[in-house]
C-alpha cells in the first residue's frame, strides 16, 4: 500500500490520532480527521487544506458513525485506512470502578471500534483492499493494579481484532494492532478519569496515583515516531498483526510473556493430565 491513500481517523484533536493524521498528510495522503469538537481540528486542517476534511464524530453515536463512513466514501471515493483511535483512560482499583465507567470504557474502546469496522468492511471487501488500525496499548497485553477496567477493554479489542484479521485477510484487508507504551500525549492529563478511592487499597493505589499524576508531559514515547512506525508497518509486505511501540511497552510485554511461559511450564503436567485416558474413559469423580 504505497499509493496515495484515503484515511478515516477517529480522535484527531490531539495525541496519537493527530500524529497519525500528520504522518499521512506528509506522505501526500488524504485524511478525514474526526473529533467530537470539530473546532479542535482547525490547526490540523490548516497544514494541508486540500487534503484534510475535518468532520465531527462522536464515536458513541451510531448515526454519526454510519454518516462518517458514507460521507468519506462520497467525498473521496474510497476508504483505504480506518484508524480506530478515539478513547479515554480510567484509573481505579476494580472495586473503585463504577459500572458506568466500565461500560463507558467498553463502549468507546470496544463496541464503537467494532461498529466502525463493520461499517467500512463491506466497502473494503468489495474493493478487495484496505487496512484497519485498532489502536490498543501495552495494556492490551499487560495489566497493572488500577488498570483492570482499561485493560479489560484493550484485551477485548485485541481479541476481536485477531479474529477479524484471520477472517478478512482473504479479501486483501490488513489489520494492525499498535500497542503503545507511555507516549507524550494528553492521556495522563485532564481527560483522565479516576475512581473514588477506597482506603483499604491505598497501599497499592496511592503510589500509582502519584506516578500517573506526575508523568503528564514527561512520557518517553514520541508520537511522531509512533505514527511513522505505524505507516511503515502498513506499507510493509508482511504487516504484523501487533506492533509494540516504545521501550517500556517492549520490556513490559516481554516480561509478561516470560512469566506466562514459566507458568505454563510449571503446570504443564497438570494441564496435559486433564485429557481423557487412552481408552476414552473419563476418570471417575471422587
Amino acid at each position: 500500500m504505497t499509493d496515495s491513500r484515503v484515511w478515516l481517523i477517529t480522535g484527531c484533536s490531539s495525541g496519537l490520532g493527530r500524529a497519525i493524521a500528520q504522518e499521512a498528510l506528509a506522505a501526500g495522503d488524504t485524511v478525514v480527521a474526526t473529533a467530537r469538537n470539530v473546532d479542535a481540528l482547525s490547526e490540523l486542517a490548516s497544514l494541508a487544506p486540500d487534503h484534510v476534511t475535518p468532520l465531527r464524530l462522536d464515536v458513541t453515536n451510531s448515526t454519526e458513525i454510519a454518516n462518517a463512513v458514507q460521507d468519506t466514501i462520497t467525498w473521496h471515493g474510497r476508504i483505504d485506512v480506518l484508524v480506530n483511535n478515539a478513547g479515554h483512560g480510567f484509573i481505579g482499583a476494580a472495586e473503585e470502578t463504577p459500572d458506568a465507567e466500565l461500560r463507558a470504557l467498553l463502549d468507546v474502546h470496544v463496541h464503537r471500534p467494532i461498529a466502525l469496522t463493520r461499517a467500512v468492511l463491506p466497502h473494503m471487501r468489495g474493493r478487495r483492499s484496505g487496512a484497519i488500525v485498532q489502536m490498543s496499548s501495552m495494556g492490551g497485553q499487560v495489566v497493572w493494579p488500577g488498570f483492570s477496567a482499561y485493560c479489560t477493554a484493550k484485551f477485548a479489542l485485541e481479541g476481536y481484532s485477531e479474529g477479524l484479521a484471520a477472517e478478512v485477510a482473504q479479501f486483501g484487508i490488513k489489520v494492525l494492532i499498535p500497542e503503545p507504551g507511555a507516549f507524550r500525549t494528553g492521556f495522563a492529563g485532564t481527560p483522565l478519569r479516576w475512581g473514588t478511592p477506597i482506603p483499604d487499597y491505598d497501599d497499592v493505589m496511592e503510589p500509582l496515583r502519584k506516578q500517573i499524576r506526575g508523568m503528564d508531559g514527561t512520557q518517553p514515547g514520541d508520537p511522531v515516531k509512533a505514527a511513522a512506525a505505524i505507516r511503515a508497518a502498513l506499507d510493509a509486505d508482511n504487516t504484523p498483526l501487533r506492533l509494540v511501540l516504545g521501550t517500556d511497552a517492549y520490556e513490559a510485554i516481554t516480561a509478561r510473556l516470560d512469566t506466562l511461559h514459566t507458568e505454563l511450564d510449571t503446570w504443564r503436567a497438570t494441564s496435559l493430565g486433564t485429557d481423557l485416558d487412552p481408552h476414552g474413559q473419563a476418570e471417575p469423580c471422587p
